[in-house]
């Protein structure tokens, strides 16, 4: 049996959210952020991260939500979540999956948790305003990259997808959201409407604004 060990609307979406588009069974565990699950010793020794996403399938335990995503897809080829491997599809699937982790997700953390890196109030609002400038930046170029396309890959809906819905949502509550913009906006919809996405939302207890 396959286990997801998630929070309601972190990192562990786009992992949960493809794990339904493949249909096959699984469990789905949700950690109490405020019960510190956690940083349980249990969960510690399949994650020694104390973070979610963690993925157990068979004798694999494996974490980090990019890495998951490229497992579930490669082990469930039926689901076409990605495309053939050595193909130029291929070569674009990892280069917006990586983008979306490496940068777009990493900005994300700079502006959620400015106290991380800097001390002080001022300090942190200015670190935040830097974080928010870099992210508007980065989700237009997303937005001019969906230009006439119903998906993020030409090949249909992938992997790349769910990824980037789950960035997209974190957005919602800052000054411009990415639903905001002109082709992110009916894109978000059209991932909304998916019936994986909706049972995932349902799963995760999660009431609007969706994105």
């Amino acid at each position: 049996m396959t286990t997801l060990y998630a929070m309601p609307s972190t990192a562990a979406m786009a992992p949960h959210i493809l794990l339904r588009e493949i249909g096959a069974p699984f469990d789905l565990v949700l950690l109490d952020r405020d019960k510190a699950e956690h940083k349980r010793a249990d969960y510690l020794a399949l994650n020694p991260h104390g973070r979610v996403p963690t993925l157990v399938d068979g004798d694999l335990v494996l974490y980090e939500a990019a890495a998951i995503c490229l497992h579930l897809a490669d082990a469930h080829p039926e689901a076409r979540l990605a495309p053939a491997v050595g193909t130029p599809e291929r070569a674009a699937f990892y280069k917006w999956l990586v983008y979306l982790t490496n940068s777009v997700q990493a900005d994300m953390l700079l502006y959620f948790y400015p106290e991380r890196y800097v001390e002080g109030a001022d300090a942190q609002a200015a670190f935040k305003r830097v974080a928010e400038a870099r992210l508007n930046d980065q989700f237009d170029g997303l937005d001019r990259a969906l230009g006439g396309r119903e998906w993020m890959l030409d090949g249909g809906y992938s992997a790349v997808d769910p990824y980037l819905f789950m960035l997209c949502r974190w957005t919602r509550f800052m000054r411009r959201p990415a639903r905001s913009l002109p082709n992110l906006g009916p894109y978000l919809a059209r991932v909304l409407e998916r019936p994986a996405v909706k049972a995932a939302f349902a799963a995760e207890g999660l009431a609007a604004p969706y994105v």
